[in-house]
């Protein structure tokens, strides 16, 4: 066990090499710790190779291994900096949002790829979350108008920080359980990173996806609960020719291929993440 003695000027590098020892049953105990301190210090990472003799404060460092003790325990460390990365985005996370995920990038480049750079696009993200998908899309698209929907006004508020916060005012956030109280709108695109962990599937209650909300996790039986929810009720919402663009597990494209032609997606397809995994399934409406 790392010494909890609270010594008056411990420096970034006795820190470091403390909380390192401390995660490190943790792969990436190093950058944790790294981004934990650069956090509580109030500097950029950076900061933490460039003055490795700075001193921290007691409260700092009580601070600093109060964050530590929380990481043991994999709870995320964008829950414990309230921050996340996302395409060119700097987004706020808290734990009543999914936190973001680097293969989720794939469903804003396919789109992207999809919409034309001056159009103006009436857009549809199901299930927003923080917020990922429709600012990062609304942000290279700015002739676009985004609308994001989430059932959960918590994480509906988080998302109202970010859109803020990057000046997107062609974001429009709405609470809604899933396509219902649109009426007779039609969209060019609709796109959705739905909740799709089989409710079975231990992943749901080991490492960081523990401590994530179960609410934007949990697909059902098969998790493909609500991908059925959706892929018809959003036909009915596109334009003609329009996408419908959806994430899955990567052993789920077959399955989501097959739901999307059952209810009528002209050419199904699937898109397959940096890793080779098949991650977002796309139909149009004829």
């Amino acid at each position: 066990m790392a010494d909890r003695s609270l010594r008056t000027g411990a420096t970034v590098r006795e820190l470091l090499r403390e909380a390192c020892r401390d995660l490190a049953h943790l792969e990436s105990a190093r950058l944790d710790a790294e981004l934990l301190l650069a956090q509580v210090l109030g500097i950029r990472r950076e900061g933490l190779y460039a003055h490795p003799e700075l001193e921290a404060t007691e409260p700092a460092a009580l601070e600093f291994r109060a964050l530590i003790g929380k990481r043991r325990t994999e709870y995320p460390v964008a829950y414990l900096i309230g921050r996340r990365g996302f395409w060119n985005l700097d987004l706020e996370v808290t734990p009543a949002t999914l936190i973001p995920r680097p293969e989720t990038e794939l469903i804003v480049a396919a789109a992207l790829e999809q919409i034309p750079a001056q159009a103006a696009w009436r857009i549809l993200d199901l299930g927003t979350g923080s917020g990922a998908i429709a600012l990062a899309i609304a942000s290279e698209r700015p002739a676009c108008t985004v609308y994001a929907t989430d059932i959960d006004p918590k994480t509906l508020a988080t998302a109202e920080v970010n859109r803020a916060a990057g000046d997107l005012p062609n974001v429009h956030l709405q609470q809604v359980d899933w396509l219902i109280n649109f009426g007779e709108t039609a969209f060019d695109l609709i796109l959705s990173n739905p909740p799709y962990v089989a409710s079975g599937d231990p992943a749901l209650y080991t490492g960081e996806t523990a401590h994530e909300p179960r609410l934007a996790l949990d697909g059902g039986v098969d998790g493909l609960g609500p991908i059925r929810r959706i892929i018809p009720a959003a036909f009915d919402h596109l334009k003609i020719g329009a996408c419908l663009m959806l994430e899955h597990g990567a052993t789920q494209g077959a399955a989501v291929r097959a739901l999307l032609a059952a209810s009528g997606y002209q050419d199904p397809e699937t898109l397959r993440d940096l890793a080779g995994h098949e991650r977002v399934s796309l139909g149009n409406r004829p």
